[in-house]
Formats: structure tokens, C-alpha cells, sequence
């Protein structure tokens, strides 16, 4: 069997389910109802995570999107059942890009904690839904717990602020993955000193590549115009906090196969620095 990762479908899901390496992962956003809308209704098998109160990402002084502590990664992947043996399907709700952007960095922690078989189901649990496919309720039967995962950094995957200076200074591709308002300037997150973006950088609204009506990515000949400018050069990605900025890291790096880093710092530890410039448009 292939290795797993980007997309796979509900049929290919329906082949794994049930397997002891398998670990179907449903990631929630408080904002999509969190544990009670999963017990309301979701796949069989799956396994409940809330992405804010997991911890999935870390708040640092004013910069809440941060990359955990690999010791506090190696406890939350083993509390939610996974080995570095598992072939672990994330299930996004399919409600919005909002939610399959949190599936996205989600995968993105796992990929750079060295983890190999990780992939997003198409769609999500809302298409698995409307397929008229069985459907649990309830608690479900929770992981089965497993040691710390022996998280092994990946390099190549993260970018960091200094990262991103040299990127500038060379002109390697800055994506940009907010809204033109935030783009421009005219809107800012909370925690960012100032609002504006990266000089040079490339507007790319996260949400342009996600399909409400279907509650799936765009096919691939849409997503691969949408980078067609800067497929095979060395992008990274941001936005304001790390988190949108993962559905387009997503795209380039695990359906189109380019070489691709996320800045999780993005706007909000950007902007900390007065030293670091700083555009609108």
C-alpha cells in the first residue's frame, strides 16, 4: 500500500476503517460546536479532538498560533492513540475553509513531527454524511492511549522569522493567505502591533481555494493556477497566526508537491519587531 497522504477518499476510508493502524482523527473548532456536535454526530471510529483546547498550537506573550514544545506534542499525539506506526485520516467538519484549515495545520504539526502517514479525508465528515454513510452518536469509544510520541523534527517544514527576512532579502515567493483587507492593511489581528503584510508578498486568500457548496478543495487544475506563478521555487506561507495559512501550505506542499514552509509566528510575531518592515497596500 502507498504511502498516505494529501486527500483520501471516503472509499479508501472505508477500506481502512477498522484497522488497528488506523487512527481516524476528527478535528473540532469551538466555533463548529466542539465535543457536543461530535457526539451529535460523526464517523464511526472516530476519535474526538478539540483543536483549541488540545493545545495544537501554542500561545507565546502577544503570538497565540505558536508550534508546541515537542514534549508537549509527544503527549498529545500518544493520548490520542498515535505511533509513529499509525496512518492517521483527519476529518475536518467540510463546513468552511475555517475548519479544513485547522485539519491542515494539524497535519502539518505531524508532518514536521517526523510523522509520515497523514492525509485529510475529502470533503470531510460532512460529505461522508450526505453520502448517506453510517453515522455514530455519543462519545464514541475514544482512543486507546499509546506512549509519548518520539516526536524527530523535520526540517524544511517550518519557517521562522529570520526565515522569512532572507526570503524577503532574496526574493523567494512570501505567500500570503488573509483577505485583501487584512492584506491591505485596513484590518489587523488583536495581538499584531501593526497591520500590513510581508513587503513582496503574494496575496493568496486561503478561502479562493476551498468550495463551500461542496465542502471540498478546488480539483487540482484550479489549485495547481492558482500557484502556477511560483511552483518550483521555494515558498513560505503565512497569514496572521498560523492557522489559514496551513489550507494553502497544504495545497502547494501535500497535493501538489512542492517545496513549501509555513511561518506559524505570521502577522501577530511579525509585527512584534519594529526592525522588521512592514507594507500596505
Amino acid at each position: 500500500m502507498t504511502r498516505l497522504s494529501g486527500l483520501v477518499s471516503a472509499e479508501a476510508l472505508e477500506a481502512l476503517a477498522g484497522r488497528p493502524d488506523t487512527v481516524l482523527l476528527d478535528i473540532r473548532l469551538p466555533a463548529d460546536g466542539g465535543r457536543a456536535a461530535f457526539e451529535q454526530a460523526h464517523i464511526p471510529g472516530a476519535v474526538f479532538s478539540d483543536y483549541a483546547a488540545d493545545g495544537w498550537r501554542q500561545r507565546v506573550g502577544q503570538v497565540p498560533g505558536l508550534l508546541p514544545e515537542a514534549d508537549y506534542l509527544a503527549r498529545l499525539f500518544g493520548g490520542l492513540g498515535i505511533t509513529p506506526e499509525s496512518r492517521v485520516i483527519l476529518v475536518p467538519l467540510g463546513a468552511s475553509a475555517n475548519d479544513f484549515a485547522a485539519a491542515a495545520r494539524a497535519c502539518w504539526t505531524l508532518r514536521l513531527a517526523g510523522h509520515r502517514e497523514v492525509a485529510i479525508l475529502d470533503g470531510g465528515t460532512r460529505s461522508w454524511f450526505a453520502s448517506g454513510r453510517p453515522v455514530e452518536t455519543g462519545p464514541g469509544a475514544g482512543p486507546v492511549p499509546a506512549a509519548p510520541y518520539p516526536v524527530r523534527w523535520q526540517p524544511g517544514l517550518r519557517a521562522l522569522a529570520e526565515d522569512v527576512m532572507q526570503a524577503l532579502e532574496q526574493g523567494d515567493p512570501l505567500v500570503d493567505a488573509r483577505n485583501a483587507s487584512y492584506f491591505a492593511g485596513r484590518e489587523k489581528a488583536p495581538e499584531a502591533r501593526v497591520p500590513g503584510h510581508v513587503p513582496g508578498a503574494r496575496p493568496r486568500d486561503y478561502t479562493s481555494l476551498f468550495d463551500p457548496e461542496t465542502g471540498r478543495l478546488l480539483p487540482r487544475a484550479a489549485l495547481e493556477a492558482a500557484f502556477a506563478e511560483i511552483r518550483g521555487k521555494p515558498v513560505i506561507h503565512y497569514c496572521n497566526t498560523g492557522h489559514t495559512a496551513a489550507l494553502n501550505w497544504f495545497v502547494l506542499s501535500e497535493i501538489l508537491g512542492e517545496i513549501a514552509r509555513l511561518y506559524d509566528g505570521s502577522m501577530t510575531e511579525w509585527t512584534q519587531d519594529p526592525a522588521r518592515p512592514v507594507a500596505t497596500a
